[in-house]
């Protein structure tokens, strides 16, 4: 990793929270990397999902106040 990126890091977290904080930053990528291994299967399956497919699934994901349409 480069020196600039852990010094940044470490001002942030201090040298007690570096690793938790690469931790977290690991596992939400692993999270992601399964998340996009799921749609691209479900698009080879079935094609490109639907502005509509999206909406439902940021709705189920983090609720109706993150999306557009919850708003109304």
């Amino acid at each position: 990793m480069p020196s600039e990126l852990v010094s940044e890091l470490r001002s942030r977290t201090g040298r007690r929270g570096l690793s938790g904080y690469i931790t977290e930053a690991v596992r939400h990528q692993l999270a992601m990397d399964g998340l996009a291994e799921i749609v691209a299967s479900h698009e080879e399956e079935h094609g490109a999902l639907t502005e509509q497919e999206v909406e439902a699934a940021r709705r189920e994901l983090f609720g109706d106040e993150n999306t557009e349409q919850g708003a109304a």
